[in-house]
């Protein structure tokens, strides 16, 4: 039984017609509650709606400003445009899981579908970890070796490197091409982890990548925001350029947090789910972690959608940049239609 049916059976319970009077009209006031508010697909959709909304236009708001203001185009704004068409990708996704979750079976995309869906999410998860583990390093030469900085952190060499991390996410996914696969579940197709992986330990292996790729970030972040703290606290405040320092790092450091608060319940749901498929957990124990699962997939397309509100509240140069690219924007509508209005008029007067 799904969670879905089994709360259900739990809480979906009609007012029978022994019920009368003012305490049937109660009766059904909490059954239609209780079979839309706390409907786990109806949360769920209600949630992941304007989440993906939301998203959507901050990421691509974020990849106009950095890509149409010169200004923009620092080493730190390369990076965190590249995460955001990294985020886009993922809340383009969203949709199917979205599908998944009200319709599990029959799988009607094909089995090319469901593998390069399962791929891209899986190469933008690790893209998203690698270019926030990047840009935090590349923080980390130029506060504490600037000089070093000004010679290795080239925008050029900044691209070349982005490109690389696209590269080797998408080489650590490549398993999941493999891993994942349409398959019968009793008279109906299913996209999900296939026997063979299960059975094979891919599964298994490929969670231990995922939980490294989370692990070892997380602990190199750790240490370097502990050495540019330290930098920083040594150092006088008084030249501007620290004080830019100071608050580009607060800004990565508000996005790491984020990161790592959003990302954790959804990589140990992901293991949880792993080793309940290897059948060592028992069915019951797997039925209630599903709820966290869920909880840990809202929360993982909350980091992909969130960090362009936090550019917004954190640097006064990206809401600049964003007022300036949407004033210019409607500026050029309403001078585009006065134009046009004075055409109209003048053929007009002619005739």
């Amino acid at each position: 039984m799904t969670i879905v049916a089994l709360h259900r059976a739990l809480w979906w319970t009609a007012p029978t017609k022994s019920v009368s009077g003012k305490n049937r009209s109660l009766a059904w006031l909490i059954f239609l509650i209780k079979t839309s508010i706390f409907d786990i697909p109806v949360c769920v959709t209600v949630i992941y709606i304007p989440l993906m909304l939301f998203g959507l236009l901050g990421n691509i708001l974020t990849i106009l400003v950095v890509w149409l203001r010169p200004h923009m185009r620092s080493s730190t704004y390369l990076y965190l445009s590249s995460m955001a068409v990294s985020d886009l990708f993922i809340l383009l996704l969203l949709p199917l899981d979205l599908y998944k979750l009200w319709r599990p079976r029959p799988w009607p995309f094909g089995d090319l579908a469901c593998k390069l869906t399962m791929f891209m999410s899986e190469c933008c998860t690790f893209c998203t970890i690698l270019h926030i583990t990047f840009l935090s390093i590349e923080r980390y030469v130029a506060v504490c070796w600037p000089i070093t900085a000004k010679t290795l952190v080239t925008r050029r060499r900044t691209r070349a490197l982005i490109g690389c991390l696209w590269l080797g996410a998408a080489v650590s996914a490549a398993p999941v091409l493999v891993m994942v696969g349409v398959e019968e579940v009793g008279t109906r197709t299913e996209c999900r982890v296939t026997d063979y992986a299960i059975s094979s330990g891919l599964l298994s292996t490929m969670m231990i990548l995922s939980n490294l790729y989370f692990l070892v970030p997380f602990c190199i972040l750790g240490l370097v925001y502990s050495l540019i703290g330290r930098t920083l606290w040594l150092r006088p405040q008084s030249s501007r350029r620290e004080q830019s320092h100071r608050h580009t790092v607060k800004m990565l450091g508000v996005i790491v947090l984020a990161f790592v608060l959003c990302w954790l319940p959804f990589h140990l749901g992901r293991t949880i789910f792993s080793l309940s498929q290897g059948g060592n957990i028992i069915t019951q124990i797997s039925n209630s972690h599903r709820y966290f699962n869920l909880v840990s997939s809202v929360l993982f397309y909350l980091s992909a959608a969130v960090n362009p509100l936090l550019y917004n509240l954190m640097s006064a140069r990206y809401r600049h940049a964003v007022h300036s690219l949407i004033h210019t924007h409607s500026h050029t509508q309403t001078h585009r239609r006065h134009e046009t209005l004075t055409i109209s008029s003048i053929n007009v007067q002619k005739s």
